[in-house]
């Protein structure tokens, strides 16, 4: 079992920065590729990034490509996702969810811990 918590979300202008963070608890923290997803009103959970084991390995989705950056601090147990260049259709709620499979993959089903999500908004 993995408890997963995000914070760091909130308000921002259209062009700001955010950086959010996800805690997690239970299991050994580098058992587990990572992943960040959102969801935003009216729409379904969308694929964010992805963070392998150690950090060897990152992967976005192209609408977040150059402007966002996954990373993980295993002594802290942590995964980050900075935000740059932040636009009104960033805004959601962004999740954090953990998998222990071979691959930091894109889908949701390969994920099988989550967090409860922390919301973004950009204003314009």
């Amino acid at each position: 079992q993995v408890q997963l918590v995000e914070s760091g979300g909130g308000l921002v202008q259209a062009g700001g920065s955010l950086t959010l963070s996800c805690a997690a608890s239970g299991r050994t923290f580098n058992n587990y590729n990572m992943g960040w997803f959102r969801q935003a009103p009216g729409k379904e959970r969308d694929f964010v990034a992805a963070i392998s084991r150690y950090g060897g390995n990152t992967y976005y989705a192209d609408s977040v490509r150059g402007r966002f950056t996954v990373s993980r601090d295993n002594a802290k147990n942590t995964v980050y996702l900075q935000m740059n260049s932040l636009k009104p259709e960033d805004t959601a709620v962004y999740y954090c969810a953990a998998s222990p499979g071979a691959v930091a993959g894109r889908r949701q089903t390969e994920y099988g811990y989550w967090g409860q999500g922390t919301q973004v908004t950009v204003s314009s």
